[in-house]
């Protein structure tokens, strides 16, 4: 693949690309050059339109940075040539179109962090290969005739349905799946099944959807079925948005999303502005402007929560998301009293996005690997923990802030977003929030390296010192492992480095929890499990992918035996 070259921030591109789209497309600075496969072989149905979706896939191309290289030669799926390209796209796809070397080939391709994209029939494709399974999150079931349905846009943040507004009608075939992948992808797009006859999946029928796997991005989506549908620019620009995900042009928060309550997704209703200026709100859209004041929620105050709401900045442009602060309608007091969270990339370390405004600055690397540029859609989790406020940009974290100012409290307070004044011109979507009750939401699943094994209590034994392991993915409990703050725990003990050790070669291993460093793990945009105590990352030894290879710390190098997905 490529070397990607990070675009510049908050410099004008010299190429811009505008698709007419419903509720328009903001103009996208040009990306690094890179290639993609569209793979469209069939050993069941055939689409009469493959002929056109290739051409179209060819068009995009052109336009936009990536040469196509089209076939429906099973035999190009070999680790040669696979790595020549960023993405790999199944258009209508059918049946068994890989032998077993083949899908290991891109089994190893998608570890090795390559990029899948699915257009319809995709889904109808290896049934009986699980790998391909899970990564284009749910398999074909079944569909009504070709009929007119309303598509709702749930994310409008990814590039792939920024540019569309919050509902489209449209003619398609409209599949229904056997499983929801909701629990496993960032759902985009949802059926309303009230609006056509045929849907088997009730009240929550995704329909596109994005997910990390494995070490790699997967985009799908179930429309594509008619040659219509390719002339189509909202379309067009769906499936642009997908292969730019899946081939790391554009970055997007892909973790799966649940139970969030939504603040502002076009009605202001619990809003109160304070000080001068406002915002617009426009096609589920807020857009600053004059200042400096502040759109707050004055219904609530919160106290531990997920905050999530999308953002872009069309140039040079500053704005902040304050949280912690009391009920006031001065501005200033959400300055003094609470903490915001800066939006600005080109400023100074200590105030560019990401940044706790004048407590702490942002990882800069991790924040320029997370961030799209100006003219693009950026989310941000604020995860509020007690006196802990975590960052995250599209995914991942860039800051980690724990107040110990006596005169404010992370505690208990209302959140808020700023209009900093005029030409300050920063734009707010899907404004919403998860309590949690003053306790923490962790996650819990499998640790999954980039060759597909997983992390592996030794013995299912939760004795103090039990080795940590590679070992074949199951479904026991030694495999599901809680994300819980900085520690990972399995069989209700914390993995950590033998002794507190911070030498090349340390061993990981299971003890009982006890808030050392050695037992504190930070995740990184590259895949890295790096301890901070050492500075070093979560390595499996000698990089060996075999069952029971140690886990050690060694000092990072970015290599696959470094690479590790969390749930």
């Amino acid at each position: 693949m490529r070397q990607l070259t990070r675009r510049a921030l908050g410099v004008a591109a010299a190429a811009l690309l505008i698709l007419a789209g419903s509720g328009g497309t903001p103009a996208n600075a040009a990306d690094a050059p890179y290639d993609v496969l569209v793979f469209s072989k069939t050993a069941g149905f055939r689409h009469d339109a493959i002929a056109v979706g290739t051409q179209m896939i060819r068009d995009l191309g052109a336009a936009n940075s990536f040469t196509v290289t089209a076939t429906e030669d099973a035999n190009q799926f070999n680790a040669t040539n696979l790595a020549q390209f960023e993405a790999v796209v199944f258009l209508n796809t059918t049946g068994d179109v890989l032998n077993s070397t083949q899908q290991t080939a891109f089994e190893n391709y998608i570890r090795a962090g390559g990029g899948y994209v699915g257009v319809h029939s995709a889904s109808d494709t290896e049934y009986d290969w699980p790998f391909y399974g899970e990564l284009v999150g749910a398999y074909f079931s079944s569909h009504p005739a070709i009929q007119a349905a309303t598509v709702r846009t749930e994310n409008r943040a990814h590039a792939a349905t920024a540019g569309l507004g919050p509902t489209q009608t449209r003619t398609d075939e409209w599949y229904n799946f056997r499983t929801n992948p909701r629990s496993s992808a960032r759902i985009l797009q949802t059926l309303d099944e009230s609006s056509y006859s045929g849907g088997s999946m009730g009240g929550d029928h995704p329909h596109t959807w994005c997910k990390t796997y494995q070490g790699g991005r997967s985009f799908y989506t179930g429309a594509g079925h008619t040659q219509a549908s390719y002339t189509e620019a909202g379309f067009r620009a769906l499936v642009l948005g997908g292969i730019r995900y899946a081939a790391n042009r554009t970055k997007a928060d892909c973790r799966p999303e649940t139970g969030y309550t939504t603040l502002y997704n076009g009605s202001t209703t619990g809003w109160s502005q304070a000080g001068p200026g406002s915002f617009t709100n426009s096609n589920g859209t807020l857009t600053s402007t004059g200042g400096p004041g502040l759109l707050w929620y004055s219904t609530k105050e919160f106290r531990s929560y997920s905050l999530k709401l999308d953002w872009m900045m069309p140039g040079d442009d500053n704005s902040g998301v304050f949280v912690g602060f009391p009920a006031s309608s001065d501005p200033n007091s959400a300055h003094s009293n609470g903490y915001e969270v800066q939006i600005d990339a080109t400023d100074s370390a200590g105030w560019t996005t990401g940044s706790v405004y004048g407590a702490r600055p942002a990882d800069t690397a991790a924040r320029d690997a997370a961030l799209n540029p100006p003219g693009e859609w950026n989310t941000f989790e604020l995860l509020v923990e007690g006196e802990r406020l975590q960052v995250f940009l599209n995914g991942v974290r860039i800051n980690d802030f724990t107040n110990t100012d006596p005169a404010r409290s992370l505690t208990s307070g209302y959140i808020g977003i700023q209009n900093d004044g005029a030409g300050n011109d920063v734009s707010y979507r899907n404004i919403r929030i998860k309590e949690s009750g003053g306790t923490t939401n962790p996650r819990v699943g499998r640790i999954t390296s980039a060759t597909g094994k997983c992390v592996d209590v030794a013995g299912n034994s939760s004795a103090d010192g039990t080795k940590i392991q590679l070992w074949t993915c199951h479904t026991n409990a030694n495999q599901q492992w809680t994300v819980n703050g900085s520690t990972l725990r399995s069989l209700n003990k914390c993995m950590g480095v033998a002794g507190g050790s911070t030498a090349n070669g340390a061993l990981v291993q299971l003890s009982t929890c006890n808030g050392s460093g050695g037992q504190n793990w930070t995740a990184n945009s590259n895949g890295s499990l790096v301890n901070p105590q050492s500075g070093k990352c979560l390595d499996a030894n000698g990089g060996s992918s075999a069952d029971g290879t140690q886990l050690i710390i060694w000092t990072c190098h970015g290599g696959a035996n470094q690479r590790w997905t969390l749930p």
